[in-house]
């Protein structure tokens, strides 16, 4: 069962397939299954595009099949491929992972050029408000450089994420205008979500991007937040929530399925 710091930060409802409907208020994250099942091969899903475009407007995730890295930005839902190249991703076709919310930022600000990753994050969370645990943010600007990866397309029957990523194509894209969009999660959500920063990248032609790895902005960057207050997860068949405090024991997986490379 959830524990009550989840009671605390962010309401958190869970669905059925049947039990869908459109959510189009602000600061509402609406999540397709959970980062363990993904963990455990659970590659195919039931939600398609359409009804997750009814949900929201920016956010990220992949396909059935694990068929690359998917990038919501401005209503759109882009597909970059094992190589990094982007297409449109069609809405009768379905996810088995993602996480979208009707951005609507409450927080806009500057982030200073020439910093890496890990400044880029910091001063994210310095600009979060206080009590925002969770939120969707979006970067967009010019970067020095961004690292990032897709994997290939998977077939049945699959291999855990791990093991999926170890065969991930990992790239950089050089000089490049382009936009970086997520989320940012508490640790306790582990096995749910995942903890910290989730983000993926897509250039201002919408022709490359992927997973984001690491980064270095070359000029300032637009950075935009929007605090979440409710989490609605639709679980698929046999896709239950993980009791947060089996997390720890994802911990490892996750950070080598997330952060490899």
């Amino acid at each position: 069962m959830l524990d009550e710091r989840w009671i605390r930060s962010l309401h958190v409802e869970s669905l059925r397939h049947a039990d869908l409907h459109a959510e189009r208020a602000p600061h509402v994250l609406f999540q397709a299954s959970t980062i363990g099942a993904l963990l455990d091969g659970s590659f195919d899903g039931d939600l398609t595009f359409a009804e997750l475009a009814a949900r929201g407007d920016l956010g990220l995730g992949t396909l059935n099949g694990l068929d690359g890295e998917m990038i919501a930005i401005d209503g759109a839902f882009l597909r970059a491929d094992v190589d990094g190249d982007v297409t449109v991703v069609g809405p009768g076709e379905r996810t088995p992972f993602a996480v979208v919310a009707r951005f609507a930022p409450t927080v806009e600000a500057e982030v200073p050029a020439g910093l890496d990753h890990v400044a880029i994050l910091a001063a994210l969370d310095e600009l979060a408000p206080d009590r925002a645990t969770s939120f969707a943010v979006r970067l967009d600007g010019r970067f020095e450089t961004v690292r990032a990866r897709s994997v290939p397309r998977q077939e049945p029957p699959y291999r855990p994420l791990d093991e999926v990523v170890a065969d991930q194509h990992v790239f950089e894209l050089a000089d490049v205008d382009g936009s970086m969009v997520g989320f940012r999660f508490p640790a306790y959500v582990e096995g749910i979500e995942v903890a910290g920063y989730h983000l993926h990248f897509v250039d201002t032609a919408r022709r490359r991007g992927g997973h984001v790895l690491g980064s270095r902005s070359a000029g300032p960057l637009r950075a935009r937040i929007d605090p979440a207050d409710d989490l609605h997860v639709e679980l698929p068949p046999a896709v239950d929530l993980l009791d947060p405090e089996l997390a720890a024991s994802t911990h490892a997986a996750i950070d080598a399925a997330e952060h490899a490379g």
